[in-house]
């Protein structure tokens, strides 16, 4: 049992719990002001049974491929045990469901819709039959709903604004541009494991190419909101980061993860650098 229960702990990847459950808290209590027990109960549900459910899911539908996988068996996904996989699926299913049903009691109907909408989407990017992550374009549609669907939700539970479009738009687009370059460095590790993406089919340096193009549009969808232009720099430190890698051949795609190490840690300096925004701008 031990061993099953780091085994979920390893596959939830830990280092990005902040991902899903900091869009989801600060959207709540910009629009709020308040804490209370739908920002506790969220809070606590995008940042650690969300990823249990989304990442465990992964790791059992992609075992075969992630075999193959020099990069699997750390931080940045766990090589389970296939005696682990009925726990994990289990575990991932059992933890999340308390925590979607007491937030249906939360909020509108289109943010109930919404949150049902999110966890659908998490299960279909990996699950057998459905497999969103297989299907180019619709995986890095996919993958970006996943991060910005707790920022989504929170907005929608006390009405949504045109205002916050801006803020989606730049944040989608940041996650298609951060997934389609995440998949560059498993060019090879996912064409020996038989696994389709955007990077498979367009190829190492054009998925590059494309990832840079997001996060250029990203800086852009949101520079002219008050403050934009600080996120907006974030989003072209990011497209500076995988540019080196513009011209990279599949050969080589291995090569890209040295820039995705720096855009793990990247996040948190970014992360950092928006809650000092956030509060510079709700103080003045």
């Amino acid at each position: 049992m031990k061993n099953n229960i780091l085994g979920l702990l390893k596959t939830s990847r830990p280092i990005s719990w902040v991902n899903t459950a900091y869009p989801f808290a600060a959207g709540y209590l910009l629009t709020t002001g308040r804490i209370d027990w739908v920002f506790i109960v969220g809070s606590v549900f995008f940042l650690i049974p969300y990823n249990v459910l989304m990442y465990g899911i992964n790791d059992v539908f992609d075992y075969e491929s992630d075999l193959k996988n020099p990069r699997k068996g750390g931080i940045e996904g766990a090589l389970l045990q296939r005696s682990q996989h009925r726990f994990i699926l289990w575990s991932s299913i059992l933890l999340a469901l308390p925590f979607v049903a007491a937030l249906l009691f939360a909020g509108s109907w289109l943010a109930k819709l919404w949150l049902v909408y999110a966890v659908f989407m998490v299960v279909a990017y990996s699950v057998a039959k459905l497999r969103f992550k297989e299907r180019p374009i619709l995986d890095s549609f996919t993958s970006s709903t996943h991060f910005a669907s707790p920022l989504v939700y929170a907005l929608l539970l006390h009405g949504w604004q045109n205002a916050y479009w801006p803020y989606v738009l730049a944040f989608f687009l940041w996650g298609m541009a951060s997934h389609a370059f995440g998949a560059v460095q498993d060019v090879k590790a996912d064409r020996q494991g038989g696994i389709a993406s955007a990077a498979t089919v367009f190829g190492a340096a054009w998925t590059t190419r494309l990832s840079v193009v997001f996060y250029v549009a990203g800086a852009v969808a949101i520079i002219f909101v008050p403050y934009g232009w600080i996120v907006a720099l974030l989003s072209l430190a990011y497209a500076a980061n995988v540019l080196p890698y513009a011209n990279i051949l599949d050969k080589d795609c291995e090569r890209a993860h040295a820039g995705w190490q720096r855009f793990l840690y990247l996040n948190y300096v970014a992360g950092a650098v928006i809650t000092m925004t956030i509060i510079y701008a709700q103080r003045y």
